[in-house]
């Protein structure tokens, strides 16, 4: 085998094992190697909490469509005049599906920025101790404290979006098991109130994820590079 021959294999064993570390750690508790691991691979605790925050607002975009959507479709089957009755009820199964999955994957990520957040702030405290420099070091913790309370608000907004994704969520799986168990044109007509109270809800959620989203872009913009 020749120098770059070894070379070549060494680097594809080393990110055989990074993948490895990234897959497995977070199942094991492990956050502090998982961490490492993206350190190695020139990614930092900053920069993976704008990547985490990011992808939560995108998220949160993506279920505003969703979530309206879903709306719109239990509008449409309340006006429902004869049909297929079966087909209705698969749709807004579908949809309540679709939005669990949305709400997971956003809650999922809600939990890495905690987890990423805290590891960075504990760190930066921890690396304030190192300065000799009284002035650089009273402008970190400066620095320091004005992140913590942008990711407080930050935090405080996606909880409340979060949260607000529970009764809609709830509401939705109502309808879905109501039309299941009455494929009937009373089911319809009962369900056209209920529509009323879930636009309610869902309008609130929307005003939530924006806050939410609004939040998240001043908090990545005032990050540290």
């Amino acid at each position: 085998m020749n120098p770059f021959q070894f070379r070549s294999l060494r680097r594809t064993s080393m990110a055989r094992f990074l993948a490895a570390v990234l897959i497995l750690a977070p199942l094991c508790g492990c956050q502090s190697t998982y961490y490492a691991a993206w350190e190695t691979l020139g990614k930092h605790k900053r920069d993976l909490l704008r990547d985490y925050v990011l992808s939560a607002s995108k998220g949160q975009e993506a279920a505003k469509v969703e979530f309206q959507d879903a709306l719109t479709r239990l509008k449409e089957i309340t006006s429902f005049d004869g049909g297929k009755l079966e087909e209705a009820y698969r749709l807004v199964e579908k949809d309540h599906k679709r939005c669990s999955e949305r709400a997971a994957s956003i809650r999922s990520r809600i939990r890495d920025i905690e987890d990423v957040s805290a590891a960075l702030f504990k760190e930066w405290e921890q690396e304030i101790t190192t300065y000799s420099s009284d002035t650089l070091r009273a402008s970190s913790q400066s620095k320091l404290r004005e992140t913590r309370q942008r990711y407080e608000t930050l935090h405080t907004a996606l909880q409340r979006s979060s949260d607000s994704m529970t009764p809609v969520l709830a509401r939705l799986n109502d309808q879905s098991l109501f039309l299941k168990h009455n494929l009937n044109a009373q089911a319809i007509g009962a369900l056209k109130g209920e529509v009323v109270s879930i636009d309610s809800d869902i309008q609130k959620l929307i005003a939530e994820m924006n806050v939410s989203i609004s939040r998240a872009d001043e908090f990545i913009k005032g990050l540290p590079q």
